[in-house]
């Protein structure tokens, strides 16, 4: 099966999911989806998207009450982020989103309808499907997935659209938490999701969409760069240790740091200390959290690792946001969600009443029975490096570039993943020459910030800028070295892009870039099953968007000209 033949929803495919990197077989999940999650809630997903379309398809052109406008606003971000991969697997939470979300339709349905009485508009069926009983939404949402949509370069564009937006609303939810909000943003993903229904729009007009949701990529990055820095201060340069004492502990995964300040202020002078865990390890980079001293450093690596992490580190893990894979029973009863995350049967912490802060007590006192957590490893990690350090060096680095002693940087954000083949980064990292640095951000870090990559300079040859969100950060240190340099063109820098992607947020991350008028940029460990041949195509000739193939002859590709 291809994309050219994915035309129609085939009976006994009883799901069919391709939004993330391990897509099967790649081409799409239609049994399990590789990830854990069920047909039964990969259709809820779909069919929650469906409605979310439904609401926009409304609210574009509306003028709402601002409580309702705000409400509408919140539960599409929230909802997006909810069906990221790995967010949420719980049936029973996508059918009360769905329920809620048919609600809402009709509540901004009633102004579209004052505001438009004489409207001849055909309304779509997103628009106006409505039923709450169980098996009717089990029905329906086997007919409103991807596959829908016939046209195979228009589902793909439409899917390369959605998923920018998924990840656009993560971005959005994390400073939403810090009480920034762009309502342009938000007024800009209720218009795209629209335009998903609108059949009129041709593959150039989507095209054009899909570049313009890069733009507004762009703002909510910049957005939640600006409340976490607002509001924790800028990263500074900082060794994390990577070890362990002998105190009880809670480990926090995911990326929200509002989440990680309510614990920290809760667990103060308990006995109980917290590690980071995956994306979260750049928490400890801002300087509002080097305040607390049982905030003792990063507990292990990469998301898909925490099964045998999980297990040995003994305590409470809370998950934040996504990265969540089904549990084992070693240590599903120490495994607690909160915000967009669940998976059943797990305890999950609610929203603090009234906005006050969550309620952690259920953590605190369970990890004051368990033991301490088993040493992985000892010694530390450097990271802190944000576009505020950078910049503040640029000279520095400028001085290097034009001495000749750096000779290329190398742009290695993005994910990490279980897939062996992603070996080929650490390996990549290994052999890269002894004058070029990698700039990254994201969890793909894990594949080498522990390998001994030395110094240029006493700048260190990997430089971390945070969590897949400061992917912003690296854009921010591009355009500055650009300036300084007098270029007139970002593509004329000595950067390569050679970038490992996992999920949506890495959707979101691809298309600022090209917003930002970046070319030639590589994606790995395979291209998106959800490109079609034709957007693929697309992309390649418009943007120079490649793959990679092996360490030795993409080395020979990257620094051929270089050499």
């Amino acid at each position: 099966m291809n994309q050219a033949a994915l035309n129609h929803h085939d009976e006994r495919m009883p799901m069919f999911c391709f939004q993330c990197q391990e897509a099967s077989k790649g081409v799409g999940c239609t049994i399990v989806g590789v990830c854990g999650k069920t047909p039964e809630v990969a259709n809820l997903q779909d069919l929650l998207i469906f409605v979310l379309k439904g609401i926009s398809f409304f609210s574009v052109g509306t003028e709402l009450p601002e409580s309702l406008e705000r409400r509408t606003s919140v539960f599409m971000m929230d909802s997006l982020f909810a069906t990221i991969t790995n967010a949420n697997f719980d049936r029973d939470v996508f059918v009360a989103k769905i329920r809620e979300a048919l609600a809402l339709r009709d509540e901004v349905r009633e102004h579209w309808e004052h505001q438009h009485p004489a409207s001849q508009t055909l309304l779509p069926d997103a628009a106006v499907w409505h039923d709450s009983d169980e098996e009717a939404l089990d029905a329906k949402a086997k007919e409103v997935g991807v596959l829908a949509t016939a046209d195979a370069d228009i589902r793909s564009l439409r899917e390369l659209l959605t998923y920018g937006l998924k990840g656009m609303a993560a971005y959005q939810y994390h400073a939403y938490q810090l009480n920034y909000t762009n309502r342009e943003v938000e007024q800009f993903m209720q218009r795209a999701l629209a335009a998903t229904l609108d059949d009129a729009l041709t593959a150039d007009q989507m095209v054009a969409l899909v570049m313009e949701t890069g733009k507004f990529g762009v703002d909510a990055m910049a957005m939640l760069d600006q409340a976490n820095t607002g509001v924790y201060g800028h990263p500074e340069v900082t060794k994390v240790n990577i070890g362990v004492r002998n105190r009880p502990g809670i480990l926090v995964s995911g990326h929200d740091l509002k989440d990680l300040e309510e614990l920290l202020q809760q667990t103060e002078g308990t006995g109980v200390d917290v590690y980071t865990h995956s994306e979260m390890l750049p928490a400890h980079y801002y300087p509002a959290f080097k305040k607390y001293e049982h905030f003792v450093g990063n507990y292990g690596n990469a998301w898909w690792k925490q099964a045998s992490e999980f297990e040995s580190f003994n305590g409470p893990i809370l998950m934040t946001t996504n990265c969540i894979v089904p549990p084992k029973p070693s240590y599903v009863k120490r495994i607690f969600t909160t915000g967009n995350t669940g998976y059943p049967g797990l305890r999950h912490i609610p929203e603090g009443v009234d906005g006050q802060p969550k309620d952690f007590s259920e953590l605190i006192a369970l990890a004051k029975q368990c033991p301490p957590p088993t040493e992985l490893e000892t010694g530390e990690i450097v990271g802190g490096f944000a576009h505020n350090t950078v910049t503040s060096i640029a000279d520095q680095v400028v001085d290097a570039v034009k001495a000749g002693d750096i000779r290329r940087f190398f742009v290695m954000a993005g994910c990490d993943g279980r897939m062996k083949s992603r070996s080929y980064y650490t390996e990549f990292a290994q052999q890269l020459p002894r004058d070029t640095v990698i700039l990254t951000a994201g969890c793909a870090k894990y594949k080498y910030n522990k390998l001994d990559l030395g110094e240029i300079g006493g700048i260190p040859r990997v430089l971390d800028a945070g969590q897949c969100n400061d992917s912003y950060s690296l854009a921010i240190i591009a355009l500055k070295l650009k300036e300084i340099l007098g270029l007139d063109d970002i593509n004329e820098l000595p950067i390569s892009y050679n970038i490992a992607w996992y999920e949506q947020k890495a959707v979101i991350v691809l298309l600022a870039l090209l917003y930002l008028g970046v070319k030639n940029i590589h994606l790995g460990p395979t291209l998106p099953a959800f490109l079609s041949p034709n957007v693929a195509n697309v992309l390649v000739e418009q943007f120079g968007i490649g793959g990679i193939s092996n360490v030795e002859d993409d080395m020979k590709m990257f620094l051929g000209a270089y050499a």
